[in-house]
């Protein structure tokens, strides 16, 4: 947020983010972005904006959501390892002025290395996994558990900035910042599909 130079506070969204049986992974993060955005509305000023988000890793339809233990980190990092799997996010923009409410999803196809299973291992015991939808960061120096990916590297990392700049820009809050340039040189990452995005083609 800071990289688009806007104003921003963080509020808790304690939400149930457990998937309903059968839903798709698009609609679950879609569902949770919602959520989140409604259960803070009413903590906020009433002239305010709420911006949610929601991730999730998905392999062959399954949502991964944060590990519950390091067994279960390592058994989504055994399964995710030298495959493509799809990094999910949903936004949700509530202005509270006049209860106006828009979303946006992103999706990023994510490719593997095949790491060791020492290089797993010692990951794991950073603890690392333990908060991380999938059980991995994209950007920890010591794993880079990515070989490559499609799609916008924000996502993977968190926040796709691009597909929340656009949805802002709906509603007149436009970044004060050239933020695909501020975005690329704080991740390190020369984004090819940034202007795609905001120029709502994918």
């Amino acid at each position: 947020m800071a990289l688009g130079g806007w104003m921003f506070t963080f509020v808790p969204a304690e939400i149930d983010e457990r998937p309903l049986p059968g839903e798709q992974p698009k609609d679950y993060v879609l569902r949770l972005a919602v959520g989140k955005a409604r259960a803070t509305a009413s903590r906020v000023p009433p002239d305010a904006t709420v911006i949610a988000a929601d991730t999730t890793v998905v392999d062959e339809a399954d949502i991964l959501g944060k590990p519950v233990d390091a067994g279960e980190a390592e058994a989504t990092l055994r399964r995710l390892r030298g495959r493509v799997h799809q990094v999910y996010t949903a936004l949700a923009v509530l202005r509270l002025a006049d209860g106006a409410l828009l979303t946006d999803l992103c999706k990023t196809e994510v490719l593997m290395r095949d790491y060791t299973e020492e290089e797993m291992q010692a990951y794991i015991a950073t603890g690392d996994p333990l908060d991380k939808a999938g059980a991995y960061a994209i950007q920890h120096d010591g794993f880079r558990p990515v070989e490559s990916l499609w799609g916008c590297f924000a996502n993977v990392v968190g926040l796709p900035l691009c597909h929340l700049a656009r949805t802002l820009d709906k509603l007149g809050l436009l970044p004060e910042t050239d933020l695909p340039q501020a975005c690329q040189a704080a991740l390190k990452y020369n984004c090819p599909v940034y202007s795609q995005i905001l120029n709502d083609e994918i």
